[in-house]
């Protein structure tokens, strides 16, 4: 396979000492910002709404790197960059007025993965291997309904309208910011990723009624290859088993939990490919935070269970269901090729 899938991932602190290097900009697909609001790039860049919690790094890029030159374009309101293999994107869109059709929410979504999957098609990079979905005021209810549910309706309307099968769906994760627009980024590429499911859980999309008109559109994680190697990505994960929270009010035990659903993600991963050497300690983690008071005790749980030098950013944010107090992502390049922090 040509070295053009090649893809890595780069952490900076914008706000470290001059002569920090940074990725080649040629080869870069797109970023993140946490905590600041970055500049106007040639690449797109999703502004996450959430503090950073901690106090060791005040702000943060992350950015998705190909061993290729990419070319930057827009597309209706999404901004994206693309090599020959991959495709990062991102769109952010203001909700304006609901219908008879459904909430302003539900409208924004389904727009939004809408235009995400005309830009697939056009482009010619038919598979989503992650996406990252971050919803104003997730948990709260408007119209009779969870803002989360509403948001679960259109991108599901989207899914359909593209016949998107939802049991082959990418990673994903979708977490609660206080404002700001609906903010979605996603990577793609023009082959498949294998899926992952979790045994100990009941599959997103099959969730029953009670957690919505429409379930969820996610896998537990994607394992897709990138050039000679493999990356895996872990959806937001957090402290359910079956379809149920589990660990009510308690912190700690969620993450245990939570800690627990990765490991067996993990495995799974491990076993589809042998060789790549994939371990809790060789991932890269984002941990939401519902409450930022239980900052320490997450953490002191997550390195007993993981180590002392995991590679973790914690941020605060609203968890898509209103009693999970923690959620876990995470992703993991192969032995070949690993997480590169800068």
């Amino acid at each position: 396979m040509s070295p053009d899938t090649s893809l890595q991932f780069f952490q900076c602190d914008p706000s470290a000492p001059d002569g920090q290097p940074l990725p080649a900009a040629a080869g870069i697909l797109g970023m993140s910002s946490l905590q600041q609001p970055a500049p106007e790039l040639p690449w797109p860049v999703q502004r996450v709404r959430t503090p950073l919690l901690g106090g060791s790094v005040q702000q943060l890029h992350e950015y998705w790197h190909s061993a290729a030159t990419c070319r930057r374009g827009r597309f209706h309101d999404i901004r994206f960059s693309a090599s020959d293999e991959l495709l990062y994107g991102v769109i952010e869109l203001e909700e304006t007025h609901g219908s008879d059709t459904g909430t302003a929410l539900q409208l924004a979504a389904e727009q939004a993965y809408r235009q995400l999957f005309s830009l697939l098609e056009t482009e010619g990079f038919p598979h989503l291997w992650r996406v990252w979905n971050y919803v104003p005021r997730i948990n709260e209810v408007e119209y009779g309904l969870e803002r989360y549910r509403q948001f679960n309706i259109g991108r599901h309307e989207a899914f359909a309208d593209f016949a998107r099968p939802v049991d082959s769906s990418p990673a994903a994760c979708a977490l609660g910011v206080v404002d700001g627009p609906l903010s979605i980024a996603f990577l793609a590429a023009r082959h498949a990723p294998r899926c992952i499911e979790n045994p100990r859980q009941t599959s997103a999309f099959a969730y029953p009624r009670q957690y919505g008109p429409r379930s969820p559109t996610f896998t537990r994680a994607a394992l897709a290859s990138s050039g000679r190697h493999d990356i895996l990505f872990i959806s937001g994960t957090a402290s359910i088993v079956g379809h149920g929270t589990v660990h009510l009010d308690d912190v700690v035990a969620q993450t245990r939990e939570t800690v627990a659903n990765i490991s067996v993600l993990v495995e799974q991963a491990q076993r589809l490919t042998p060789a790549a050497d994939y371990s809790l300690a060789g991932l890269d983690y984002r941990v939401y935070i519902r409450h930022a008071a239980d900052y320490p005790k997450v953490r002191t749980a997550l390195e007993q269970l993981i180590g002392p030098d995991m590679r973790a950013v914690y941020v605060q944010a609203d968890i898509c269901r209103s009693n999970l107090l923690v959620e876990v992502e995470a992703h993991g390049l192969s032995r070949e090729i690993t997480a590169t922090t800068i």
